[in-house]
């Protein structure tokens, strides 16, 4: 399967959305899918993503990531949201987009990259694992939404 890996444009926003929204009935919480189409293009600033391609030019899977700050280690880049299509697994897709995630925090001088995984997500737990993450589950997130 020759499988393309390159950086998004615009035009790939309707399918990065679907991919959004197929991760969020993937980990059961597509009612707390706030984002739209429309502000994905009005907010595009402020996220970057590799979109991995068929040969047809299916979109089948993403990295969609964002630069941010923190006090202790400095610049991170922040992979939030890493998906392949359900039919697309278990052939290595996961393995490159996180490759080509390593490769865009080193070239940007990044001192940490960072993620958050779902603790029953065996299988994303196993992949990081594997691409030298530690799983810290000291901490908690805390949030405010709808501001």
């Amino acid at each position: 399967m020759d499988i393309n890996i390159r950086k998004a444009t615009d035009k790939d926003f309707p399918a990065i959305f679907g991919l959004i929204t197929e991760l969020a009935e993937y980990e059961e919480s597509l009612d707390k899918v706030s984002n739209s189409l429309e502000l994905m293009y009005k907010q595009k600033d402020y996220f970057n993503c590799y979109v991995a391609e068929t040969e047809e030019k299916e979109i089948i899977g993403m990295a969609l990531y964002y630069f941010s700050y923190y006090t202790w280690v400095g610049k991170t880049l922040y992979l939030d949201d890493l998906y392949v299509k359900e039919a697309y697994r278990g052939n290595g897709l996961g393995t490159r987009l996180m490759d080509k995630m390593f490769e865009v925090a080193k070239a940007e001088k990044c001192k940490r990259f960072r993620l958050q995984v779902l603790n029953w997500n065996e299988s994303a737990i196993k992949l990081y694992e594997k691409s030298g993450f530690t799983v810290d589950k000291t901490w908690y997130n805390c949030d405010i939404e709808d501001l």
